[in-house]
């Protein structure tokens, strides 16, 4: 997602002037952005990555 790429995201993302920028936010960030683009009951899941044990997944709930 171009509006996160190599972003300071407290500073640079707008959504994030008033969410503290936690993976698990990032997440629904995601999740909102992709959704606005996409059929009703598509997006099933967002998966953000920190580390290989470090795995957040929002399936819009």
């Amino acid at each position: 997602m171009k509006p996160l790429d190599h972003k300071n995201l407290d500073l640079d993302v707008p959504y994030f002037a008033d969410v503290v920028s936690t993976t698990e936010n990032v997440a629904v960030y995601i999740w909102e952005s992709l959704q606005k683009f996409l059929p009703v009951g598509v997006l099933y899941k967002v998966k953000v990555y920190e580390t290989d044990n470090n795995i957040v997944a929002y399936k819009g709930e």
